[in-house]
């Protein structure tokens, strides 16, 4: 299917590109999300007429974004589970965790932004996670596991 994009969507294409992609990944995601019209004549020139107005907002999200990352970058979330004597935790800290933790913290965060490269963490200590704010705006920021035995 040919869609075209409306805002910068990683690995596939920057604002005004038009693009084919699959119709389940266009249909299920992209056009429900806002990221992007099927690429019909009338929505190519309906796109050309707003496209000022579109880089603009596009301009702002970008500028909050890197604002909220130099707020963000560098800091600590801390984050107490139950434990066993070795380290290990009982359950795992996820991403969902981890928003929450920022939430308290005063940063608007949702869950899919934290990026766990390996997986949800399941021992006690300190670790490094990346908050993608914006697909060029990614922070790295460190979540300490707190372990807690009763």
């Amino acid at each position: 299917m040919q869609v075209i994009l409306l805002e910068k969507v990683a690995n596939l294409g920057n604002l005004g590109d038009v693009v084919k992609v699959k119709d389940g990944f266009a249909r299920n995601f992209l056009i429900p999300t806002g990221s992007a019209r099927r690429a019909t004549e009338a929505a190519i020139k309906e796109f050309e007429a707003k496209r000022a107005e579109l880089e603009k907002a596009q301009a702002d999200k970008l500028t909050a974004a890197q604002s909220q990352g130099e707020k963000l970058a560098g800091k600590t979330v801390s984050i107490t589970q139950k434990a066993g004597v070795d380290g290990r935790l009982f359950g795992s800290v996820t991403n969902f965790d981890i928003a929450e933790g920022l939430k308290k913290l005063g940063f608007e965060v949702v869950k899919s932004q934290v990026r766990l490269p390996n997986g949800p963490l399941k021992v006690v200590g300190d670790h490094a996670v990346s908050v993608a704010l914006h697909t060029d705006v990614v922070v790295d920021i460190t979540v300490t596991v707190v372990g807690e035995t009763d």
